[in-house]
C-alpha cells in the first residue's frame, strides 16, 4: 500500500498549511494521498486562504480527502438558509464568536467585521453576500469520516462500542474524553483530531494528529505506511513509537 499521509487541524493557518503540504510531496510527491481531518476555519487569521488552497488541489486533482470539523460545522451553519443555525452541542453561553473558538477571525478573512452590537441574522445576511459559492459548496460537502483497509479517519473520533457503520455526527466531529480515554480495539485504527497534542501521538487504537496550529504550534503531517507511522518534518522522517 502507498503511504497515506494525513493533516491534523489547520485553523486558518495558511502559512502553516503550505508548509505541510510541501513536507507531504517532498516526501511523496505530487500525488500523494492526503486525509485532511478538519478544521479549516477558525482561530487563525486567513481561514479563507486556507478553503482557497484546498479548493485550488482538488481543482488540480490531487488525490485529497477533507473531512467536517466542528468548526467547519460553525461555519456551515452560520450560512444555512433561510435563517442561520446554531451548534446544540455547546456549553450553554457559547456561540461561534465567543473570543474561545474564533468565528470572528473567520468573518475578518472574507472582510466582514463583528460590530458591538448586530442581529446574527443580520451578520449571517452580510457573511452570505461575501462569502464565495464554491467554499459554501465545499462546506456542506466534506465528509464525516474515510475508511482505507484497516484505518478509519474522523475528525473527534469515535463512540467506543458502536459499529463503524452507525457512528453518528455528532460524535464523529464533537467526542472526546468517552474517546481518548477508551483503550479497547476498534478493529481499526481511528485517525483523528479535535484533541490537541504537542506532537502526533500514536496509541495502540488511535493516531491522534491535531498538533495545535490553532493556537500557534506547528502542523505536523504524518505518513502512515505498512511498516510505520512517521511525523514529517524539515529534519526528515521521524518513527512514531506507540504509546501506553
Amino acid at each position: 500500500m502507498p503511504p497515506i499521509y494525513t493533516i491534523g487541524d489547520i485553523h486558518g493557518q495558511l502559512g502553516q498549511l503550505d508548509d505541510a503540504l510541501a513536507l507531504v510531496e517532498a516526501d511523496g510527491g505530487p500525488n500523494a494521498k492526503v486525509v485532511f481531518v478538519g478544521d479549516y476555519v477558525d482561530r487563525g487569521p486567513d481561514s479563507r486562504g486556507v478553503i482557497d488552497r484546498l479548493l485550488a488541489g482538488l481543482s488540480e486533482g490531487r488525490d485529497w480527502t477533507c473531512l467536517k470539523g466542528n468548526h467547519d460545522r460553525f461555519f456551515e451553519r452560520f450560512l444555512a438558509e433561510p435563517e442561520p443555525l446554531f451548534d446544540p452541542h455547546l456549553l450553554v453561553g457559547y456561540h461561534w464568536f465567543h473570543e474561545a473558538l474564533g468565528g470572528r477571525e473567520t468573518v475578518a478573512s472574507y472582510g466582514v467585521r463583528v460590530p458591538e452590537r448586530i442581529r446574527q441574522t443580520d451578520l449571517a445576511a452580510e457573511l452570505h453576500s461575501v462569502v464565495p459559492a464554491a467554499h459554501k459548496a465545499f462546506l456542506k460537502t466534506l465528509r464525516l469520516s474515510h475508511n482505507v483497509g484497516d484505518l478509519f479517519f474522523a475528525h473527534a473520533g469515535i463512540r467506543p462500542g458502536v459499529p463503524l457503520k452507525d457512528q453518528v455526527e455528532n460524535d464523529l466531529v464533537w467526542i472526546r474524553q468517552e474517546f481518548l480515554q477508551d483503550y479497547t480495539d476498534h478493529g481499526v485504527l481511528v485517525v483523528h483530531g479535535h484533541s490537541p497534542v504537542k506532537y502526533p501521538e500514536l496509541y495502540s487504537n488511535r493516531l491522534a494528529v491535531d498538533t495545535g496550529a490553532g493556537y500557534g504550534r506547528t502542523l505536523v503531517p504524518v505518513a502512515i505506511e505498512e511498516d510505520g507511522i512517521f511525523a514529517l518534518t524539515p529534519r526528515g522522517r521521524q518513527r512514531l513509537d506507540e504509546l501506553t
